[in-house]
């Protein structure tokens, strides 16, 4: 079975050049979103660091099968990843139908919502991203243990534990 190890470079090698919102290298956001999740076990953190191979790179989900990626990994970031014609708010609803693709999504919205990150962003860009992973919060966080939750924010954006008691 493929290791995290090489899931990192596969994710480092086809992330090789991208960068994220603010200029920063984008593998640091997956690696990030993969911390996040360290506290759930091997697959979760493979989930993590394959998070947005599918809708940002060339990778399909044939391909990491292939590669010898677990098929439950792919199966999460099947579920995580946009699909065309698909809202926001109705991916938030098929994520939380898989419980450990809500808690991968739980992490990248942490990260996402990161105040050191949005500080850099256009104070428009930065409001309006702030609603959306506000109101995708309402619905995963409730979705997943509260513990669970808290594990995850505390790792990925502690600033955030002071929502907690606001969803449950």
């Amino acid at each position: 079975m493929i290791s995290v190890r090489e899931i990192e470079i596969l994710a480092d090698r086809a992330h090789a050049g991208q960068t994220d919102k603010i200029g920063v290298p984008y593998i640091e956001h997956v690696r990030a979103v993969a911390a996040g999740l360290s506290p759930f076990g091997d697959e979760l953190v493979m989930a993590g660091l394959l998070h947005d191979l599918l809708e940002d790179t060339d990778w399909t989900a044939e391909r990491l099968r292939e590669t010898g990626v677990p098929v439950r990994v792919v199966e999460i970031v099947s579920t995580v990843t946009n699909q065309a014609g698909m809202t926001y708010d109705e991916k938030i609803r098929r994520i939380t139908a898989d419980p450990q693709a809500t808690l991968v999504k739980i992490a990248d919205n942490a990260h996402n919502s990161h105040p050191n990150r949005a500080a850099q962003l256009p104070a428009d860009k930065r409001e309006r991203l702030a609603a959306k992973y506000r109101s995708a919060r309402a619905e995963l966080w409730p979705a997943a243990n509260r513990n669970d939750v808290e594990a995850i924010v505390g790792i990925v954006n502690p600033s955030l534990l002071t929502e907690l008691d606001t969803h449950y």
